[in-house]
């Protein structure tokens, strides 16, 4: 973990209320891993006390680059910070995705900003991340990833061109019907898996609902599956146990032991 001061690179509107803000970051992004998350302090001073955790979108050499979407006067603040302004940032934290074993074929959902970890993920699977690390597939291994990424209408769909721009296969489910699949991107993946061969793995990330019925969907098939959670965090170290969950073995702390877990390991109906 690092504690660095950050320089804003650019921080542009990509469309409604989301946002993306790239940071002058070498140090984090030369050891973040995917999955993991920074803590951001949006403002000196006490009007702000606590930092806003944010999954990592893409360490680029070293540029970070962070997706958010406003939701409140901390993320509305960050919104308004201009190329040149300077950002206390601690990361990378937490738990990532375990990509030990090589997966031949791979679903990722994300449920609206819970497309921001994914990017990542998909980078090191797809070996479009130069950084090596012990997580990183060998050359040889390239999956076949299908990514199911929902949004309540299409202006809320986010960065479909970046996975397929590294060959992903990317399906869009809109509650409203606007853009392709028409239903909650739970329920595409219930169709997806009743329909086609089930894959080795499924990662995802996005609201407690959607992450409950990827829980029913893992069990019933017996899949694999790996969630990053999202939750409301005070230290982001786990300290304050601010962001425990209830799980089989007792109390995790979303910050530290996660924000990546199997699905089996949460006690959802506690959620």
């Amino acid at each position: 973990m690092y504690q660095v001061v950050a320089e804003v690179l650019s921080n542009k509107n990509i469309t409604l209320n989301y946002f993306k803000i790239i940071l002058n970051s070498p140090e984090i992004c030369q050891n973040a891993q995917p999955g993991q998350f920074v803590h951001i302090k949006v403002t000196a001073g006490s009007a702000f006390l606590l930092r806003r955790p944010f999954s990592i979108y893409n360490p680029e050499d070293e540029k970070l680059e962070i997706l958010y979407q406003v939701v409140g006067k901390g993320t509305d603040l960050l919104s308004k910070k201009e190329k040149s302004k300077k950002l206390d940032l601690l990361g990378p934290l937490g738990q990532g995705f375990e990509l030990k074993e090589n997966f031949g074929k791979v679903i990722l959902v994300a449920g609206g900003i819970g497309v921001a970890p994914l990017y990542f993920l998909a980078k090191r699977l797809l070996n479009h991340d130069s950084k090596i690390s012990d997580q990183t597939p060998p050359k040889s291994y390239r999956p076949k990833i299908t990514l199911l990424l929902g949004a309540r209408t299409r202006k809320q769909i986010l960065c479909a061109q970046d996975f397929k721009n590294l060959g992903a296969t990317v399906k869009i489910a809109t509650e409203d019907g606007s853009w392709g699949y028409k239903g909650l991107v739970s329920d595409f993946l219930a169709e997806t898996l009743l329909r086609y061969s089930k894959p080795d793995l499924v990662f995802a990330c996005g609201p407690v609902p959607m992450l409950k019925k990827i829980a029913q969907l893992s069990r019933k098939y017996r899949l694999p599956s790996q969630i990053s959670l999202e939750q409301r965090m005070g230290c982001g170290i786990g300290a304050c146990l601010g962001c425990v969950v209830r799980a089989r073995e007792g109390y995790l702390r979303v910050c530290k032991d996660g924000p990546v877990f199997t699905v089996n390991q949460i006690l959802w109906d506690r959620l």
